[in-house]
């Protein structure tokens, strides 16, 4: 063989075994990335089922300390937080939902990130037609708020909308300058509190005790209403709570003669109307619990302002508590309602000290609706 021959064929040989090792450390690099995405979305999952379960469990931490700068309506940046029963971290969650709650507004609410990215720009459109209506229209977790509890029905969105500002109008006494710092007196009361943690559908749970532990000379009905808001307005707040909404347990246990007169047809109007009409919230069960026979003479005065919707989501449970606990887990309630986590550990001050850090968000809140004539 001619050298010249020779020379090539070694050449080919030469560039045959690169190719090859170039296809063999190609492959290698491949199956180390693949291992690595697998191993990294693992540990992603293993994480948010962690951060979902803390949730749930009312573990909330405060590593995550900052507030996505368009949460809020004021210049809040930090995630308000307070202590409870030793080192427990009281506070709300401004996290995006975990990959199981998008999953539930996917299903439930229609939403994906075209549908949200249409919804919001439509809804813009919608409420800048309304001229005598301020609203933070650049502000889209503020139209995702309102979104949601609508299913993505830009039109519906913005009926609820005006509902909720005119409602404010027709109600001024109760809304004007409605704020934590003015009423301090319900929350000493200790009468309306929320759970630490959420239900096993990821909701928050609102006890409002009207019975025996309710002074009705020391707190009316109207500063009950106040406060119910106080803590119905920093719910809308969570994007999680946007999803899942929220269930009120309102316990009558002592419930007296004297305290149903303070209850009113226009009183009565005013609650089913904000939970049907006006709150960006899913109201998704009210449990009456541990009513005695005069409540039907309280309960006979909302029942004519109830739609359908609403009222099958009313549900009567006495002293019975395996009826209660059909619609929520022992695991999430406290031992006063058969539940397992012992004595409710938060109280009513907890949440105003909290609610106390978001004064501006409460002032901001205030700050739109309809133009004064």
């Amino acid at each position: 063989m001619s050298p010249t021959l020779l020379y090539r064929e070694t050449c080919a040989y030469i560039n045959a075994a690169q190719v090859s090792f170039c296809k063999a450390h190609a492959f290698r690099a491949q199956v180390t990335s693949q291992l690595v995405g697998s191993r990294t979305s693992f540990v992603k999952y293993r994480s948010s089922r962690s951060d979902l379960r803390n949730r749930i469990d009312g573990k909330m931490t405060s590593h995550k300390n900052m507030i996505s700068e368009d949460v809020m309506l004021s210049d809040i940046t930090e995630v308000p937080s307070v202590k409870y029963n030793g080192n427990k971290i009281l506070q709300l969650d401004f996290n995006p939902p975990t990959p199981e709650f998008q999953e539930v507004a996917k299903r439930e609410l229609r939403e994906t990130p075209e549908l949200q990215k249409e919804s919001i720009a439509r809804l813009r459109e919608l409420l800048k037609a309304e001229t005598d209506l301020k609203c933070p229209l650049e502000n889209e977790a503020w139209l995702i708020r309102f979104l949601r509890p609508c299913k993505y029905y830009p039109e519906s969105t913005r009926d609820r909308v005006k509902h909720y500002y005119n409602f404010k109008v027709k109600h001024a006494n109760v809304y004007d300058n409605l704020k934590p710092s003015k009423e301090r007196n319900i929350f000493e009361q200790n009468i309306l509190t929320v759970l630490p943690n959420l239900d096993e559908h990821g909701r928050r749970i609102l006890i409002i005790e009207l019975g025996k532990k309710w002074k009705h000379n020391k707190c009316s009905l109207d500063e009950v209403y106040k406060g119910c808001v106080l803590y119905l307005e920093a719910a809308m707040l969570e994007p999680t709570s946007q999803i899942t909404g929220a269930v009120i347990i309102f316990d009558m246990d002592g419930l007296s003669l004297q305290q149903t007169w303070q209850f009113t047809p226009p009183f009565a109007k005013r609650i089913v109307d904000l939970l049907q009409d006006v709150v960006a919230l899913r109201i998704k069960n009210l449990h009456i619990v541990n009513q005695p026979y005069v409540f039907n003479m309280v309960f006979a005065l909302f029942k004519p302002f109830l739609r359908e919707k609403l009222k099958n989501r009313i549900i009567f449970h006495g002293t019975d508590r395996k009826s209660l606990h059909q619609y929520m887990s022992p695991k999430c309630l406290p031992a006063c309602y058969g539940g397992t986590l012992g004595a409710v550990e938060v109280t009513a001050m907890d949440w105003y000290h909290l609610f106390i850090q978001m004064e501006k968000e409460y002032e901001a809140i205030n700050s739109y609706g309809y133009k004064k004539k």
